[in-house]
């Protein structure tokens, strides 16, 4: 038995860092840092000539621990390299939360990289990174794979996307929120949790705060990171606001009311409110409870 999408999909991840493994003093920050995630990297932010290093750091770590409430993955180098075999034996037998795999095409892959983890423990979970042209038309069918296999959460990996699709990165993302849009509706059908991409501008938080503005909007949990400074906007902007508190407890009031039971609409400050309303009412006081509760 294996952890299931639905048995995570509920936990806070509104701001993933990526740290290079190999990087001992970012790997000991990131015990203090405010992030939900911290995502030990072994893949891009690690030159060749130390890709065993910090595979070997990445797992110390963990067996360390000390994190704390941060969720714990470590992003593997791709199956098909000379590392991925390697990297993935000693993630599976780590105390990781997740392993997140890069450059994923198709159900294939999912099945290959689940099939890697066999003798993993039960709760370990499998991350995927969204980056790829291939994987765009495969949205569906690579969510479907939550169905029966660890995975459990999709990380958008816009910067590869542009360079597979040789599109340019602008601060309103236009190339890409069809696609952005698709993972979200892919991602929610199957219950998967769903991060939004990095944004490369670490020193203008203002044009960061308004990616991850868009990212909420679009529906994404929360967003990958790659500077501690994108830490507090980034869970600032994906934790309910007081706006959003006072409105989903008037709902979930409103609807407890005797005179209330049993309708599937009424009205809520002069607005209509409908059951679908007091669901979403339900989840953003779970989600803030959730927050609340880490600190």
């Amino acid at each position: 038995m294996t952890a299931s999408a639905s048995d995570t999909a509920h936990r806070p991840r509104r701001s993933a860092l990526y740290l290079p493994a190999s990087n001992a003093k970012a790997l000991a920050k990131a015990r203090t840092l405010p992030c939900d995630v911290v995502v030990l990297d072994l893949e891009d932010a690690v030159a060749p000539e130390a890709k065993e290093e910090a595979r070997a750091a990445a797992i110390a770590a963990v067996a360390e621990g000390g994190f704390g409430h941060r969720e714990v993955a470590i992003r593997a180098n791709g199956i098909d390299t000379e590392w991925g075999a390697a990297d993935l034996a000693a993630i599976a037998g780590s105390q990781a939360a997740a392993v997140l795999v890069p450059k994923v095409n198709s159900p294939e892959d999912i099945a290959r990289y689940d099939a890697a983890l066999l003798g993993a423990a039960p709760q370990m979970q499998l991350w995927a990174m969204i980056e790829t042209c291939e994987s765009v038309g495969n949205l569906p069918r690579i969510a479907a794979m939550a169905r029966t296999t660890r995975l459990s959460l999709w990380i958008m990996g816009t910067n590869d996307l542009a360079k597979e699709m040789r599109a340019q990165l602008t601060p309103c993302r236009t190339p890409f929120l069809p696609f952005l849009s698709m993972a979200v509706a892919a991602a929610r059908a199957e219950g998967i949790a769903i991060l939004d991409g990095v944004c490369n501008e670490f020193r203008d938080i203002d044009l960061f705060e308004a990616e991850a503005r868009q990212g909420l909007m679009f529906g994404f949990d929360g967003k990958s990171l790659i500077h501690p400074a994108q830490i507090e906007p980034c869970n600032t902007v994906f934790s309910p606001s007081e706006t959003d508190l006072a409105w989903a407890q008037a709902v979930i009031a409103a609807f407890a009311l005797p005179e209330n039971q049993g309708k599937g609409a009424i009205r809520v400050d002069g607005k209509m409110t409908e059951l679908l309303h007091l669901e979403q009412a339900r989840r953003l006081v779970e989600v803030a409870g959730l927050i609340q509760a880490m600190k």
